[in-house]
């Protein structure tokens, strides 16, 4: 490899590191919602050039977690109950389409995946009551692997592409919902119900059980939403 190479490679690897913790610093709230982001700051917080912090931004610009204001710089993108409404409408209407395709078409192996999926995340909603944002990336990333298994089964791309972006824009305010504490609500028991309905094969309550899931999010959020803006 040529010291060219070599060096773009490093660049790169930087880039993806900087990118990868500036974004979960984002989803754990260090940097509030619609905070500025000053590159010369985080350049020298991260010890990276400023180039590498830009191109490290340009990235989570891409991933909505942060806006760019032309010449004015960057901020945390602000938190909206309307934007994850919309975004938790049309996530009910494609996961529940690709889980009722997944529990039509899925084999043995589907099955597993699920079986295997519902155990690790178990393992960490166990935790959650003591240390919910000391776990948060983990079961953030855990509860996606679930989520992927139970439509694992379905054949449709474009469904499988949609419901996916859907997805990955619920994380930040998924992350949020988590780590709220004034909620009784019983995530772990909505999953399980959800595990034993899919693999019932009962793709009416299946559905139905996910929406609802989706839809106790879309209350959480608001109401968090609404005391920020009271504090405020």
């Amino acid at each position: 490899m040529s010291d060219n190479a070599s060096g773009t490679t490093t660049a790169k690897t930087m880039i993806e590191s900087v990118y990868a913790e500036l974004r979960e610093e984002i989803l754990a709230g260090k940097y509030p919602p619609a905070s500025k982001l000053k590159v010369e700051q985080l350049r020298s917080a991260y010890n990276v050039s400023s180039s590498t912090m830009r191109e490290a931004l340009s990235r989570l610009v891409s991933d909505t977690l942060v806006t760019t204001e032309g010449q004015r710089g960057f901020r945390v993108a602000p938190l909206s109950v309307r934007d994850f409404r919309q975004i938790a409408e049309m996530r009910k209407l494609l996961e529940s389409r690709a889980l009722r395709e997944s529990i039509e078409q899925g084999d043995e192996e589907w099955e597993a995946c699920v079986v295997a999926a519902f155990y690790r995340l178990s393992r960490i909603e166990e935790a959650l009551a003591q240390t919910a944002e000391k776990v948060a990336p983990d079961w953030d990333a855990r509860n996606q692997a679930f989520h992927n298994a139970l439509i694992s089964a379905c054949d449709n791309d474009w469904l499988l592409r949609f419901r996916d972006i859907l997805h990955h824009q619920s994380s930040r305010y998924l992350r949020i919902a988590l780590v709220d504490t004034s909620s009784v609500r019983d995530v772990h028991a909505e999953h399980e119900a959800i595990t034993k309905a899919a693999l019932a094969r009962d793709a009416d309550k299946a559905c139905h059980l996910i929406e609802m899931h989706i839809t106790r999010t879309v209350d959480v959020i608001a109401a968090k939403v609404v005391a920020w803006e009271a504090d405020d």
